[in-house]
C-alpha cells in the first residue's frame, strides 16, 4: 500500500466517497479498494465497480449501511458525481423573541441541503428553528474532527447541543448515547432526501395535538430519550 501512487483527482474522489459512508476515512475505503480493483485505483479500473463487488471487497465492513450511502459514495469513486457538490444554503437570521413554540432541529449533511449525512462521517450540521407555521436554517456548522481530542462522538455532539431534534441517515448506539446525553433526539432516517421535507412533515406534527414522541422531545430529561429507535418509527409512521 506505501508504494501506491494516486493521481490527485482519484484521490480526491477517495476521499469524497469516504464521507458518503460511516466511520470510514480515505486510508480505511483504499484498504477496501486493493480488493476490489487493481493497484492504484485509476478512473477506468473504478469505472467498472458495482455495488455487489464493493461489499465483497469490504468482506462484510458495510453488510448493514444503507445500500444509497454505497451508491453514493461509487458515485464520486466512478466519476458520475461531480466533485464541486451542491453549494451550501443560506442562512437565515434569527433574532431573540423571533418563532416562540418553535424547536431546533440539526440535520447531518454532506451536500448542499440534503439530509444524507451520517453522524461520524458527515461533513456539517444544518441547523434548523421550526415551528407549526415557519420553518428557518439559523446555521451551518462545519465538523473539524481534529479538534475532537480524542472523542469523536463527543465532539460531533457537542456541535448540536442546544438543538432537540438530531435528523441522521443513520448513527450506532454508542454515539446515540452521546447525543442523548447532550440532550438531543436523534431520529435516523434512512432514505435520506432534502432537509426542509423531512422537517415540513415535522412541522405538521407541531402544536396541542403533537404525537407522544414529539411531545416527550420537547419536555422530558435527557436520560429518559434513549428509546431513540421506537420514536423513530413513530415519526416516520
Amino acid at each position: 500500500m506505501s508504494n501506491t501512487t494516486l493521481n490527485r483527482e482519484i484521490a480526491l474522489r477517495i476521499g469524497l466517497a469516504a464521507r458518503e459512508l460511516p466511520e470510514t476515512d480515505a486510508k480505511r475505503l483504499l484498504g477496501v479498494l486493493a480488493d476490489a480493483v487493481e493497484l492504484p485505483p485509476s478512473a477506468e479500473s473504478l469505472s467498472g465497480l458495482t455495488v455487489k463487488a464493493f461489499k465483497a471487497a469490504a468482506d462484510g465492513e458495510y453488510a448493514d449501511v444503507d445500500a444509497a450511502a454505497i451508491k453514493a459514495a461509487l458515485g464520486y469513486l466512478k466519476g458520475e458525481t461531480a466533485i464541486g457538490g451542491d453549494p451550501l444554503p443560506d442562512v437565515e437570521p434569527l433574532g431573540e423573541g423571533d418563532m416562540p413554540g418553535s424547536i431546533r432541529v440539526a440535520c447531518a449533511s454532506n451536500k448542499g441541503e440534503k439530509l444524507d449525512g451520517h453522524f461520524g462521517s458527515c461533513q456539517r450540521f444544518l441547523i434548523y428553528q421550526v415551528s407549526r407555521d415557519e420553518l428557518r436554517l439559523v446555521d451551518v456548522r462545519g465538523i473539524n474532527d481534529a479538534a475532537a481530542d480524542g472523542d469523536k462522538n463527543g465532539y460531533r455532539a457537542s456541535l448540536i447541543n442546544d438543538c432537540q431534534l438530531l435528523f441522521v441517515a443513520s448513527i450506532g448506539g454508542p454515539a446515540a448515547a452521546k447525543v442523548v446525553r447532550a440532550g438531543v433526539h436523534p431520529i435516523k432516517k434512512p432514505d435520506m432526501g432534502e432537509a426542509r421535507v423531512e422537517l415540513a412533515a415535522l412541522q405538521a406534527r407541531i402544536g396541542p395535538q403533537a404525537p407522544p414522541w414529539l411531545a416527550k422531545v420537547m419536555g422530558q430529561a435527557p436520560e429518559e430519550r434513549i428509546r431513540f429507535e421506537q420514536d423513530a418509527e413513530e415519526a416516520t409512521a
